[in-house]
């Protein structure tokens, strides 16, 4: 925070506090990389498509964006310990509704009610170590988020891969349970101060930036199902022909700028906003916060994709899935942990530009060397490479957010991480879906519109042209259903097969993109290094 905190005391405290702040962290990073790991093992046994089951993961970074600067306050209100306490304990009470769900359904209500217990946990964290730690401990404490973070997403996918794949998909929630009481035993060598009951929550604003971001998810999430810009008959309504998913994501943005307007103007008059614009308040705390959302979309895009083709369309086993995301994995835990140390030698600036560049590159490489085999060298580089950008820009960016802003913004620091990682990792879940699914559809109308053996009638049968990611096993069991000759299914197989490689390909290419523009945010980051940090900048301007 401010170089006076870092100052203020040399007396070291105690480290188990902070264990039980690193474990919450890995509990609700551990959560979500459970759920594409145990993608496969959901859809079997739900009998769901795989596009169901990751409205599971949108579903539980929609709740915390949309709540995380409610729960902000309220912990601002209550006292953080004992909220924190609070929404562990129904953290813990999610992972006993995924370990005992009898539909696909209730897996989506408990990583809502996950998302609702994070979205106070996520502030919490970034203020109960500022209560806790001062000086070169809060430093090392803030930056072990970031590690916790990938240690989770490596643990997610190598613990996580081989229960699914040996014992079942529902014992790797036994995990997250594990966890949720390890922290809440923890959470009693946290001290913290008391709850200021004379806090105002301001009801307004909370509505409008939960219903604006709950609006534009629903809108990205549902772009390929309601239709991009007519209505699909799988639309629940339509505005003179028109999809409601662009409509929805309109309405969203007019409802997050409301949402400023309110904040503003309540500034103005003196009374506490939902959140301090002053977290926003120079091109350098913007530049952050686009820069997170960017990475952190771009994560989660490929998080979603990897886990999709290998155990839908390769009908491998999570255990497969877990090895394929190793080397993406392993290399993020370690670029979080490094890159900290470059801060003494590089600007957050130069940083920043270089990662993107990085993760550019990789997304580009990948979409000329992918195949369907994901252990190929070459693939395994690519993911390396992404690794390694992608790692060192989590950390850097909220060390950004963090050392630009004073102590007594610690929870709204917080609630703004929260809210631009979960709607990111949201946006990025449903962005995936919806454009690989969209590009195959394409992909798929295109090639039959030309195939000489698949007549209009078989197409019609299993509507083809409408098709979702399948197995080849899977779709030529649904084509001995038809009365298609041999030859025919094998020309369907084949079509769906390269219609999906080419899908994939056009996808990264299409991420590699936006990984590019990022670049542009990533160069108004801060040219001066931690050490340099200016005085006006340290006292919050």
């Amino acid at each position: 925070m401010s170089t006076t905190d870092s100052a203020a005391t040399s007396t070291r405290t105690s480290w188990v506090p902070m264990i039980g702040l690193f474990l919450a962290q890995i509990l609700m990073s551990f959560n979500v990389a459970a759920l594409p790991v145990t993608l496969g093992g959901m859809v079997d046994t739900f009998q769901v498509p795989p596009t169901d089951v990751s409205t599971a993961i949108v579903t539980y970074g929609l709740v915390v964006a949309a709540l995380v600067m409610v729960g902000a306050k309220i912990g601002q209100r209550v006292g953080w310990v004992t909220m924190f306490r609070v929404v562990v304990a129904l953290f813990a009470g999610s992972a006993l509704m995924m370990i005992l769900a009898p539909s696909v359904g209730w897996v989506i209500a408990a990583q809502a009610m996950a998302g609702a217990s994070a979205a106070i946990i996520v502030p919490s964290l970034v203020a109960l170590i500022a209560e806790n730690y001062h000086g070169s401990q809060q430093a090392t404490a803030i930056g072990s988020l970031g590690s916790a973070r990938a240690l989770a997403g490596v643990s997610a996918f190598l613990i996580g891969g081989t229960l699914a794949t040996l014992v079942g998909w529902r014992q790797v929630f036994i995990v997250v349970l594990v966890i949720a009481v390890a922290v809440f035993a923890l959470s009693f060598r946290l001290r913290g101060a008391p709850g200021n009951r004379d806090i105002k929550i301001d009801v307004v604003a909370a509505l409008l930036i939960g219903a604006g971001i709950m609006s534009l998810t629903l809108g990205v999430n549902n772009l390929n199902r309601w239709g991009l810009l007519s209505a699909t008959p799988d639309a629940p309504f339509q505005v003179g022909g028109l999809s409601p998913a662009p409509l929805l994501i309109v309405i969203g943005v007019i409802l997050v700028q409301l949402f400023f307007l309110r904040t503003r103007q309540r500034t103005k008059a003196g009374k506490v906003p939902l959140v301090a614009l002053s977290v926003f308040g120079s091109a350098r705390e913007r530049a952050a916060v686009y820069a997170m959302f960017i990475v952190v979309a771009l994560e989660a895009a490929l998080n979603f994709t990897v886990p999709l083709y290998i155990q839908i369309v390769q009908g491998r086993t999570p255990f497969d899935t877990s090895l394929a995301m190793l080397p993406f994995n392993l290399t993020v835990f370690f670029a979080a942990m490094l890159v900290v140390r470059f801060y003494p030698r590089f600007a957050p600036r130069t940083i920043g530009v270089f990662g993107f560049c990085l993760t550019t590159v990789a997304l580009i490489w990948l979409s000329f060397v992918v195949t369907n085999n994901w252990e190929t060298l070459p693939t395994i580089l690519g993911l390396f490479v992404f690794g390694v950008g992608q790692g060192a820009l989590v950390t850097l960016v909220f060390n950004v957010l963090v050392t630009a802003s004073p102590k007594e913004l610690a929870g709204d620091v917080g609630s703004v991480r929260g809210t631009t990682q979960n709607l990111a990792s949201a946006v990025g879940t449903a962005v995936a879906g919806a454009l690989l699914v969209g590009i195959l559809s394409t992909n798929v109308v295109t090639a039959l519109a030309d195939h000489p053996e698949l007549p209009p009638e078989l197409v019609s049968q299993v509507a083809l042209d409408r098709t979702n990611f399948v197995s080849n096993d899977r779709l030529r069991a649904i084509l001995d259903e038809t009365d298609a000759t041999t030859a025919q299914v094998d020309a369907a197989v084949q079509v769906n097969e390269d219609a999906r490689l080419s899908a994939l390909r056009l996808g990264l290419l299409i991420l590699a993109g936006v990984s590019a523009i990022a670049i542009v945010p990533a160069s108004r980051l801060p040219r001066y290094r931690p050490d340099e940090i200016p005085e006006s900048v340290a006292t919050g301007r």
